[in-house]
């Protein structure tokens, strides 16, 4: 790759364009109606060249959520999509953005008739939770529930973490926990839970929350176990950490009041997961997309 470009290029309906070039339709239906789906992925500069971490996963799980949009998506071109707009940006360590959306047309919730629009962004690696050891308050807020709103990166649904998270912010915490109305742990606004206990690890599971591609990762590097958590058994835990794509893996310091230590086993894990996606352990190599 050459040197990055000092304006950003991104991908839009087939063709790589200057990023100010753009604009909405001020009757876009994504817009006032929240009707599309992302993804958040991740690249990192290996010893052979940039490589995007679980790419085809990712896709995958964005092909889900636009079908059930009743929208089209083509795994295979926003493969190539991806893959572009890195080239493009010259982009090896990078948070990636892919986005497809319902477009311009007459306002009501019928999606039916309106264009389909994907754009490709890339930016260089922005971590969630600041790559610190996270404060954690418990929300008030309680996340979506799997039967009224599936667990994928639709749009809307980011509404419900961005309350949680303003809520947590006046609280004097960095992120927030959702629990549910029987005292089991759900998730972060943007990250999927991990519990260390007497050296073993556990994975939080519950059906609200998002099936975390990182997670699932971690799940295999560690053995884990995946269960459902309250919330006094995670404050009961050793080392709480959270996890996701722009988080990777973040030891958290405190949960509502309830401080951890030195958080041995997440340094160790976080150690591991960022040699795994920079390609220099054998399991990396099934898991990366080279640019």
């Amino acid at each position: 790759m050459d040197t990055p470009h000092d304006k950003p290029r991104l991908w839009f309906d087939g063709d790589i364009v200057d990023a100010d070039a753009l604009h909405a339709d001020l009757s876009t239906h994504a817009l006032h109606y929240g009707s599309g789906v992302f993804e958040g992925i991740r690249s990192y500069a290996t010893a052979h060249g940039a490589a995007i971490f679980r790419l085809p996963e990712h896709l995958e799980r964005m092909r889900q959520g636009a079908e059930l949009l009743g929208m089209d998506f083509d795994v295979a071109q926003a493969t190539e999509a991806t893959v572009q707009t890195l080239r493009a940006n010259c982009h090896r360590d990078a948070y990636i953005r892919p986005l497809t959306w319902v477009g311009a047309g007459s306002f009501g919730l019928d999606v039916s008739g309106h264009p389909q629009h994907m754009m490709v962004a890339t930016t260089q690696s922005l971590v969630h939770l600041n790559g610190a050891r996270a404060r954690i308050g418990v929300s008030s807020w309680r996340r979506n529930p799997a039967d009224s709103l599936p667990p994928l990166k639709l749009c809307g649904g980011y509404v419900n973490s961005i309350l949680a998270k303003r809520e947590a912010r006046s609280r004097g915490y960095g992120e927030a926990l959702f629990v549910d109305h029987d005292g089991y742990v759900v998730e972060c606004t943007g990250a999927n839970v991990f519990m260390v206990k007497d050296g073993r690890v556990t994975a939080v599971e519950h059906r609200d929350a998002l099936p975390g591609i990182t997670r699932d990762t971690l799940i295999t590097l560690s053995g884990a176990t995946s269960r459902a958590v309250t919330l006094a058994e995670l404050q009961d835990a050793d080392e709480v950490f959270a996890c996701g794509t722009a988080a990777e893996v973040a030891p958290v310091a405190e949960v509502e009041g309830r401080n951890y230590g030195d958080n041995p086993v997440s340094r160790e894990l976080a150690a591991l997961y960022a040699r795994v996606v920079r390609g220099e352990e054998s399991t990396s190599h099934a898991w990366l997309t080279p640019v």
